[in-house]
């Protein structure tokens, strides 16, 4: 009972002490916000225009529409610099392109569980020039460095062609037509491996300085451009650019190889029970003995003299390397490796097949095909009992191509912009690198991770419109470290993440 009793005198004495008429406080004064108003330290906007690619233009979840473009970091900037800044429009928010009623590129992704083709029908008409002229913005989704001198590039790249001036323009031409006082030039070189990546490794690396790399002319769509063509396109834009005492921001390119589309799918998605793991083991057994049989055969010279040019690198950790094995649960898919040993002239049934590494990097599309039969052939199973083609995979010799040009592109534009007073340069590069863990932008934490981290769309490849208001206040900190402005302290001179959203709805149109 005693405890009780202290219990309630307690309870009492706090009621007195409340109900205390004389406690008087003074109020709290709300904290004063200080206004700190901007200073561009003599930095002429009045006439900036941005040149790039798809980053540039603004393109997000695998398409061109008029909210991204709205969103795009070149016209966040301008919203900052508060100057006019004309863009190329597409004429809905469906996107892609439609030509004599049969839409030519596609409406853009909406997440419906998985990113999916909005189903509409786009409204913007191939080959009809964009309204709203002249324009500011030359991002052109596709091009690659050597693009922007092209005369006529616009019969090539239909969002260039919307804006070009004339059937003979040229990127740079038409951008330097516009006497830009402040540019932006921004993911030079992104292209320049792009399209060789979102191929699997497929086109040609033209890195090698032999003359036939030398010449855009000989290039396919897909080959990674040679780092000394980069070298002079990238160095002339910079010198024609900044000629006339115009100043500016360029980015250098982050390995794209670390960007969603190629981190989202697995190398191990493959499920199997056991009964049928040990079938598919069994179909493969002739397979594992054929390889196994031309290494003895090698290592006892038993083979033809000519066919030891093709066993040079062959040995046992190939052979292990190759051996097809799959086991009750998460198995690797089974994949084609140009880079191993060419058997087939010695046996044609060892294709240069493998189960996939943590190594190597399987492309977002690929999860489409993974697990699907070839001809409706339940016995034929791509991942499984067909190996993968080269294009849905990137191995570690392509991935080492990717990067070293990239290595090569940056080190180019490192030097142009240090050797550059009217230059400021970004290190998107480093900022890709530090999201792939989480990168924070104002309250968020904002990753690479498909749908999850913010900051890259559902393509895979290019920014939310959140990810291109961080592109742009990196531009804005570059500035201020550079030239002086105060766009980073100034109030309302960085763009805000909640203004900027993550993801569009369907039922925009």
């Amino acid at each position: 009972m005693k405890n009780y009793k202290y219990i309630g005198l307690f309870l009492l004495s706090l009621s007195i002490v409340s109900c205390d008429d004389n406690s008087d406080f003074d109020p709290i004064p709300a904290e004063e916000v200080v206004e700190v108003a901007l200073d561009i330290n003599g930095l002429d906007f009045s006439k900036y225009i941005s040149i790039g690619a798809s980053f540039t233009a603004g393109y997000t979840d695998g398409a061109m529409f008029k909210a991204a473009q709205e969103n795009s970091f070149p016209n966040i900037l301008a919203g900052k610099f508060g100057t006019e800044f004309n863009q190329p429009l597409m004429d809905d928010n469906i996107g892609g392109l439609v030509f004599n009623g049969t839409a030519v590129q596609p409406p853009r992704f909406f997440f419906n569980g998985a990113p999916t083709r909005l189903p509409a029908a786009p409204t913007t008409q191939l080959g009809v020039p964009a309204s709203g002229g002249p324009f500011h913005n030359f991002g052109a989704p596709g091009a690659k460095s050597f693009h922007l001198g092209v005369p006529g590039y616009g019969q090539l790249n239909p969002y260039f062609g919307r804006m070009a001036s004339s059937p003979t323009a040229t990127v740079m031409g038409d951008a330097l037509a516009q006497n830009p006082t402040f540019f932006t030039l921004s993911e030079i070189g992104g292209n320049d491996v792009l399209g060789y990546a979102l191929s699997g490794g497929s086109g040609v690396d033209r890195s090698p300085n032999v003359p036939e790399n030398l010449n855009p002319a000989n290039y396919g769509g897909n080959d990674i451009t040679n780092p000394n063509v980069f070298a002079s396109v990238f160095s002339g834009m910079v010198a024609a650019l900044t000629a006339n005492g115009a100043k500016g921001v360029v980015a250098n390119v982050p390995y794209i190889t670390d960007l969603a589309n190629f981190t989202t799918v697995p190398h191990n998605p493959v499920p199997l029970d056991g009964a049928t793991a040990g079938g598919v083991n069994a179909a493969f057994a002739a397979y594992n003995g054929g390889l196994q049989q031309i290494l003895d055969l090698k290592n006892a010279g038993l083979l033809p003299a000519q066919v030891l040019p093709l066993l040079v690198n062959y040995d046992q950790a190939e052979v292990d390397r190759r051996q097809v094995n799959f086991v009750a649960g998460q198995n690797a898919v089974l994949m084609l490796d140009e880079n191993l040993s060419n058997l087939t002239p010695i046996n044609p049934g060892l294709t240069n097949m493998r189960q996939a590494t943590a190594d190597d990097l399987l492309l977002l599309a690929s999860s489409s095909v993974i697990g699907t039969t070839v001809g409706g052939n339940p016995q034929l199973i791509n991942g499984v009992t067909v190996p993968l083609a080269d294009n849905w995979v990137l191995t570690p010799q392509e991935q080492a191509s990717i990067m070293t040009a990239t290595d090569a592109y940056n080190t180019t534009i490192a030097a142009v912009a240090s050797s550059n007073p009217n230059i400021a340069f970004v290190d998107f590069k480093g900022v890709l690198t530090e999201a792939s863990t989480g990168i924070m932008f104002d309250n968020y934490t904002m990753t690479t991770s498909l749908v999850t981290g913010g900051l890259v769309s559902l393509d895979g490849v290019h920014l939310t419109a959140r990810g291109y208001a961080l592109m742009a206040n990196k531009i804005l900190a570059a500035m201020d470290a550079e030239f002086g402005s105060n766009f980073t302290l100034a109030t309302g001179g960085l763009a805000k993440a909640g203004d900027y959203p993550t993801n569009y709805s369907a039922a925009l149109r």
